[in-house]
């Protein structure tokens, strides 16, 4: 048995945005990314976008980068990581578990 996490479950909004702080950026270049990496599929609207960075300030997973101009930039923290990381851990057990259990199933 796997060991579990405190944080839970991600959104996928707050997945994608993690990921998307691999790099600095601020809002609209997370918002382009995550749309280009998901082809589109997710769509982060601005309301959802900053509600969900506030958050993540609060949890110590992002932080605002000093001095960067008139846009904001975000960057992940290491508790970020540590988040990120126990995430991919979670969904990686998912499938895996899906694969091994659906094996020779007609779909």
């Amino acid at each position: 048995m796997t060991q579990q996490s405190s944080t839970g479950a991600l959104t996928e909004a707050v997945y994608y945005i993690l990921l998307s702080l691999q790099v600095p950026r601020h809002g609209y270049g997370i918002m382009q990314f995550v749309q280009e990496l998901s082809n589109g599929r997710v769509q982060l609207a601005p309301g959802t976008l900053y509600g969900a960075l506030s958050s993540l300030v609060e949890r110590g997973w992002i932080q605002a980068l000093e001095g960067t101009g008139r846009k904001k930039e975000y960057e992940i923290t290491e508790a970020g990581r540590k988040a990120l990381r126990s995430e991919l851990n979670r969904l990686e057990e998912l499938v895996r578990h899906g694969h091994e259990w659906t094996k020779g199933l007609d779909t």
